[in-house]
């Protein structure tokens, strides 16, 4: 063994952008997935290698139109799992500030940002690279930063103080994702048909969902900030393996560079960033309190050869100690119950027990 791949091989727990900045000209054994997990050239739709989503003008759902964008709301989460946010509101200068600080995260030297390296998942601030350090048999190509978003003033203390502005863009940033996201849960409800706005629905129908929207408004938010930095054999790794989101609604925040592919009718397809847009997608979460309506669909992460590239997503879901399981006003004896009930500990131990290569904890949540 020559000593570069030695170092290699000894430094790769330091994370890929480390190994990426010590020039090393393969990857490393590894990070090198099986034949039939790598990516390949028949992630095609229609013979063609890439695909728009829906897109779901977030402005039309206080206007006149807003029947046909929950319509379209729903044939979204119903027949893709993900959609395009535009128009969200959330003011262009948070975003740039929230992706501009997170660039500046990853370029703080190694010793600033293992500080805060950690295997605990229930930490308020985790640095890490792949995917579950302890239990992956491969790596994926990506290095992040997780940060817990609530309660605000507990986990504040807990979050990196450099870059200097760092929490102030990442407070900012999460505060306007949390009021977009109680924004979309409306939407969500009301076109599963839970919270249809009519003269005929009675006090308590009133007061279920409010009781549910005040749920979520005292829910789980966590962030993740990921760097993928290039890679030396793009075809023989992934960013991120196949997964699904463990949540209610991820909004996905990225740069201009290619990466996010969803699973699609079989196929691998490369969704094209829309600039200043949030890719959307539908979680577990969701999945189950739709009992299958809504689809909590597989997706992935390629890296290439030549750009890094930056992405932000937002995790939100109920408070962690909640118990998650199909809505009962979307049961009936046509529609029985599909999922059992689930909560965080059980996600926890499902995930710390597993290679994440292989996440699939929604199939063990499955009845049927």
């Amino acid at each position: 063994m020559s000593p570069a791949l030695a170092k290699s091989v000894e430094d790769y727990h330091k994370g890929v952008k480390y190994l990426h900045e010590s020039g090393i000209q393969r990857v490393p054994k590894k990070y090198i997935f099986p034949i039939s997990e790598r990516p390949n050239s028949s992630y095609t739709i229609n013979g063609k290698p890439k695909m728009s989503l829906p897109i779901i003008d977030f402005s039309q759902l206080h206007g006149p139109n807003r029947v046909q964008v929950l319509d379209s709301l729903s044939y979204a989460c119903e027949n893709y799992g993900f959609f395009q946010l535009v128009n969200h509101g959330i003011p262009e200068e948070v975003i740039r500030s929230m992706v501009d600080v997170g660039g500046k995260f990853f370029d703080l030297p190694l010793v600033e940002r293992e500080k805060y390296m950690t295997t605990d998942m229930t930490t308020p601030v985790r640095y890490g690279t792949s995917f579950n350090q302890t239990n992956d048999g491969v790596f994926c190509w990506r290095d992040f930063l997780k940060l817990v978003c609530e309660p605000l003033h507990d986990v504040l203390p807990h979050w990196p103080s450099s870059p200097s502005d760092f929490r102030e863009m990442a407070i900012a940033y999460s505060k306007e994702t949390k009021i977009l996201f109680i924004k979309l849960v409306e939407a969500i409800l009301e076109s599963l048909g839970i919270n249809v706005t009519t003269k005929n629905k009675t006090q308590q129908q009133n007061d279920d969902v409010e009781e549910i929207l005040k749920e979520f408004e005292d829910g789980s938010q966590l962030m993740a900030i990921n760097f993928y930095p290039p890679c030396p054999n793009p075809n023989l790794t992934l960013g991120m393996p196949p997964h699904s989101d463990y949540g209610f609604l991820t909004l996905l925040l990225q740069d201009e560079v290619e990466g996010l592919q969803v699973k699609f009718n079989g196929d691998w397809v490369t969704i094209q960033p829309i600039p200043g847009s949030f890719v959307v997608n539908v979680g577990d979460h969701l999945e189950i309190f739709s009992n299958g309506k809504y689809k909590s669909v597989l997706h992935r992460v390629l890296v290439n050869s030549l750009k890094s590239r930056i992405s932000v997503a937002s995790l939100h879901s109920l408070p962690f100690n909640s118990i998650i399981k199909p809505s009962p006003k979307l049961i009936s004896e046509k529609n029985p119950i599909l999922y059992r009930d689930t909560d965080f500990a059980a996600f926890l131990e499902y995930i710390k027990s597993c290679d994440s290569t292989n996440k699939s904890f929604l199939e063990t949540r499955k009845l049927t």
